[in-house]
């Protein structure tokens, strides 16, 4: 695979702190190296304390669900990464729901 390095830099910093987070945590097992490296040095830039990083590492193992590759599962209606899997209405804009599916939620939408 090509990877475009500018365009993958210019997407991290264009990125909030907390969705770099979950990309060099949760996400890591799928990512290229360089994107790596790119993005630990942006959240060095950032001021990201390492024990930060570690100890949302250190969460996502305990409560993430993860694909066989070793990436965590995402949340069927944002980036976040999933803490649960169950059945749920999938809703046409939200609101009218037309069947019920498998749905994974993160921390956010597990409570709403």
């Amino acid at each position: 695979m090509d990877l475009d390095l500018q365009k993958v830099l210019e997407n991290i910093r264009q990125a909030d702190t907390d969705d770099l987070i979950d990309r060099i945590t949760a996400y890591r097992a799928g990512m290229e190296i360089d994107a790596i490296d790119m993005i630990e040095q942006e959240l060095h830039r950032r001021r990201v304390r390492q024990s930060e990083i570690d100890d949302y590492r250190a969460e996502c193992v305990r409560e993430c669900l993860f694909n066989a590759d070793g990436a965590a599962k995402m949340c069927s209606l944002c980036r976040k990464p999933a803490v649960e899997e169950r059945w749920a209405w999938h809703r046409i804009m939200g609101t009218v729901p037309i069947m019920p599916r498998r749905m994974r939620f993160c921390k956010t939408h597990l409570a709403s």
